[in-house]
């Protein structure tokens, strides 16, 4: 499942890519609306100190000075290519530069995978074999060119004004608009961006390469990124564990997350988005905090900057005002957060602190008493930092946009100050959006512990990831091999996979092995070729027994007749056996059945769906869910990483509905919760063995069965990717 690469390449290609000597804007001219002269002053207005060569081989001079018409009548040797010419020439521009001298290039050009149709594909598989050959540091192509604040180096086509000064967000993105609009909202709210990279298509240089680098980059300490499609999955979440393991968060707004959305996604990069929920369950256990729009990019990365991460997800509030109060409770019921039950003692001390007869709580309505002095205003927070439910506090509080606010400027340096020692975050939280003026930036630079984060609901959310980040788990599995029938079964299905042509369903015996052969125990069963043969195995097995249909050309056997339950005696399971095979033909004339399935019939227990779905993007994840009904209509499932371990398996779990169930919801009994998890477990070990062979994996129904009396699979059905095992050699 990983691949093989080498970050210190990453590294350096982006550094040769971000430091040039010199530039060369290949395709210069003056035609009117043409980006290069935007570029070249760019390059002057922030005073780029290498030296600027426009290249036109139709051209002697553009923009009042010197053009040269190759790259050997430089006066030096090309360092940086900024490209601007037609899509069918830039594979050859490379080239020539890379023979040169040259080191790296942004690509402007447009015209690739991105437009579709079979000239895009044919024209970005050129530019792809173009940048192999050469090894150059390519960003692009269809991107907006780069800033990197230390170098004055601004290659952005963008006419307004942009700060360049060296700080601690860099910024990457597929879309040159988006990273853009961030860094000058980030700006706005006195958070100073020193890089931002467009990779455009990222046929080049990806998004895992920037990481990989900025993780490096010591004047980086958060690393933002707008991404529509993951280019090389290993890679990028080895580059996430890398920003995790460094201190440095990396804050993804993500595209895809629903189908005009993942549509939209490959119109715009040419290359297939996968779901946000596969999305989250693999890059988010990698270390990556994903948000969902890009206001949640900004308030995510304003916490980040100024406050501690929390040691779990116990959120406590004061407010100042009832409203607030209700704000936030909806807020947080909406975005899954939960206000921490607050301790015997700290309900005793707020009670104390507050007056007798007062209503106290969490969160907190603090009103006059906590604004009453400054004395008070710090007690209320220290009582409900004390309390060990809690790991984050949220303050009602704006930034003042202008002088005349005394105690309120009074009480927020007193807070800095006891933020500066506290050990927990303490973050504030407006009403409303609002904006920052030069006064209000000027008070945010003296309280560089304290996060502001905007409005009610933004903030419930950012809350939600940064405690949903720290609370990730990481993995912890043992290197054991496979079971020997494991590896077996494998042999077999990765040779299957190597031979197909198109996707391949197994037949449910089939795919009951593999699952068998990983541990996941099956109810009794057996083949039959006949009637005579079905009523043998039924009296072995015992009634009432359950027939079914085998065909791997039938996995949907409901629909078809071919399932039939509660058969108590000879008599029924002969009339069965006809019956089926009726259903069928008349479903699916012509089929031919492998045979009938007889098993026994499994009563009690709950119901569940467990399996393996491999997302385009980011590869196999897991699957837990409420089965039947519950799976079909309420959509109640949630997604994990394969690398499960015990308590990952339990956090699984625990983000369903099912889990209630699992556990005796409204005085019911508790069922085999750890026999599920097993199952987990053994179906990531699947995905992490055979996650390049395997499309998909259902079992359903998985009965729990009482607590302590395990569990059994009663369905399965596996789907092999064509020609997987061959292409991953």
């Amino acid at each position: 499942m990983s691949g093989s690469f080498d970050p210190e390449e990453s590294i350096n290609k982006v550094a040769a890519l971000l430091a040039p000597r010199n530039v060369v804007i290949v395709g210069a001219s003056d035609k009117p609306g043409n980006w290069t002269p935007r570029v070249r002053r760019n390059l002057q207005r922030y005073n780029f100190a290498g030296p600027v060569y426009p290249l036109n081989p139709g051209r002697d001079e553009v923009w009042g000075e010197k053009c040269y018409r190759d790259f050997a009548s430089l006066p030096e040797k090309p360092d940086h290519l900024l490209v601007l010419v037609p899509a069918k020439l830039v594979p050859g521009v490379l080239r020539d530069a890379a023979r040169a001298g040259a080191r790296s290039a942004t690509v402007m050009t447009s015209g690739f995978e991105e437009a579709g149709g079979d000239e895009g594909r044919r024209l970005g598989e050129a530019l792809r074999q173009a940048i192999a050959e050469t090894g150059l540091a390519v960003s692009g192509p269809n991107c907006f060119g780069n800033m990197v604040a230390a170098r004055a180096f601004v290659t952005m086509p963008d006419d307004r004004p942009q700060q360049v000064t060296p700080g601690p967000v860099s910024i990457v993105g597929q879309s040159g608009g988006i990273a853009t609009a961030i860094k000058r909202t980030l700006e706005e709210r006195g958070i100073v961006v020193g890089t931002l990279v467009t990779s455009g298509n990222e046929t080049g240089l990806t998004m895992a390469d920037y990481i990989h680098f900025f993780v490096r980059d010591p004047d980086t300490r958060v690393i933002v990124c707008y991404l529509e499609s993951i280019r090389e999955r290993d890679k990028f979440l080895s580059a996430c564990r890398a920003a995790r393991a460094a201190g440095k968060a990396v804050v993804v707004a993500k595209l895809g997350t629903s189908s005009e959305g993942r549509a939209a996604a490959l119109a715009h990069t040419g290359a297939l988005a996968g779901s946000a929920a596969a999305f989250d369950a693999v890059a988010g256990a990698a270390g990556a905090i994903r948000v969902t729009t890009l206001d949640d990019v900004v308030e995510v990365v304003e916490y980040v900057m100024h406050a501690p991460l929390p040691k779990g997800a116990g959120v406590g509030a004061i407010t100042l005002s009832g409203g607030l109060r209700g704000l936030l409770l909806d807020a947080a019921e909406r975005n899954g957060v939960h206000f921490a039950r607050l301790q015997p003692a700290t309900q005793q001390q707020l009670e104390e602190f507050m007056g007798a007869g007062s209503a106290v709580g969490n969160p907190l309505d603090g009103g006059y008493t906590v604004l009453s002095s400054q004395e008070n205003y710090l007690r209320a927070i220290d009582i409900m930092l004390s309390d060990p439910g809690i790991d984050l506090l949220l303050m009602q509080e704006e930034l003042p946009r202008e002088a005349g606010s005394a105690r309120k400027e009074s009480n927020l340096r007193a807070a800095e100050t006891l933020a500066a020692r506290a050990g927990k975050p303490i973050c504030y939280v407006s009403m409303i959006s609002y904006g920052l003026t030069d006064y209000a930036r000027d008070m945010r630079a003296e309280l560089p512990h304290l996060a502001f984060l905007q409005e009610a609901d933004k903030a419930m959310r950012a809350v939600r990831a940064i405690t949903g980040h720290v609370t990730t788990a990481v993995p912890v599995l043992s290197p054991e091999p496979p079971p020997a029938a494991a590896r077996d079964v494998a042999a077999r299905l990765r040779a299957v996979a190597a031979r197909a042509d198109k996707p391949v369903t197994l037949s449910e015996p089939e795919s009951k092995a593999l699952i068998a052969a990983y541990g996941i125990p099956l109810a009794r069963e057996e083949m039959a070729a006949d009637a005579e043969g079905t009523v043998a195995a039924a009296e072995r097995i015992g009634y009432p027994v359950v027939l079914k249909a085998v065909s791997a050309d039938l996995p949907h056997k409901t629909e078809a007749g071919a399932v039939l339950v509660g058969l108590r005696d000879v008599a029924a399971v002969r009339d069965g056996f006809a019956r089926i095979l009726a259903n069928v033909a008349k479903a699916k004339p012509g089929l031919r059945l492998d045979g009938v399935l007889v098993a026994e019939m499994v009563g009690g227990g709950i119901e569940l769906a467990l399996g393996i779905a491999n997302d385009p993007e980011v590869g196999p994840v897991v699957m837990f869910g409420g089965g039947g009904t519950a799976l079909e209509l309420y959509g109640d499932v949630a997604f994990a990483d394969p690398a499960l371990d015990i308590v990952l398996a339990a956090a699984l779990v625990d983000r369903t509905k099912a889990a209630r169930l699992l556990d005796g919801w409204r005085r019911q009994p508790a069922h085999d919760r750890r026999a599920v998890e097993t199952a987990l477990m053994a179906l990531g070990r699947i995905a992490r063995d055979l996650g390049d062979v395997i499309e998909a994996v259902d079992v359903n129904p998985f009965v729990a069965r009482a607590a302590g009396k395990g569990g059994v699979a009663l369905d399965a059905l596996v789907v092999l990717r064509a020609g997987a095992a061959k292409s991953a050699g």
